[in-house]
């Protein structure tokens, strides 16, 4: 019994979280608005009910677990209301794991949100956010610059390092040790 329940909830949740491949589509038609090369990884949460208050750039990144807000029912027990709000996130954005995009705020473009960061207040484009609730920490054109000094030929890997090409052991295993002896290695 409590399996068939389950079996008949999951579709239905997930329909109203916009969850799963058709989930982005049907956002679609209640008027999100979402520019080109759009990534929402695993998990994301874009308000269902208030899609249509949600505008969201080109070149996106959501990372796993995102939440992206439009609306607040903090209200709605005592005033028989819920608040409405604008979120725009702008074009080159990536937002980090379990980061909360709170409703009314708006991100500028070339922006890093660091994992699980809660966005209360609007973002400047070039800028580097991160925490509870998210704090400038750097321009982000200052922090690539900062990366790409750190990369060598020692710690840099391309695509035939990653999962998606069946990596082998033994290149799994050169990227664990680069990682430890420069602290960071960096994957195409």
């Amino acid at each position: 019994m409590k399996r068939r329940l389950i079996n008949w909830a999951k579709p239905i949740l997930k329909k109203m979280l916009g969850i799963g491949s058709s989930g982005i589509d049907e956002l679609k038609k209640k008027g999100l608005k979402v520019g080109r090369n759009f990534n929402m990884q695993s998990g994301c949460i874009i308000d269902y009910s208030h899609s249509n208050h949600i505008e969201i750039g080109d070149n996106v990144t959501l990372a796993p677990n995102v939440h992206i807000l439009a609306h607040d029912a903090s209200t709605k027990l005592f005033l028989d209301y819920t608040k409405i709000k604008n979120t725009t996130i702008g074009s080159k954005v990536f937002i980090g794991t379990g980061s909360i995009i709170m409703p009314g705020v708006t991100i500028g473009s070339e922006v890093i949100i660091g994992a699980g960061s809660v966005v209360t207040k609007d973002v400047p484009d070039n800028s580097v956010y991160a925490g509870n609730p998210a704090k400038f920490i750097m321009q982000t054109d200052a922090y690539i610059a900062r990366e790409r000094a750190k990369m060598n030929d020692e710690n840099t890997f391309g695509e035939e390092f990653t999962e998606r090409v069946n990596v082998t052991k033994e290149k799994r295993r050169l990227l664990k040790q680069m990682a430890a002896k420069h602290g960071t290695a960096y994957l195409k």
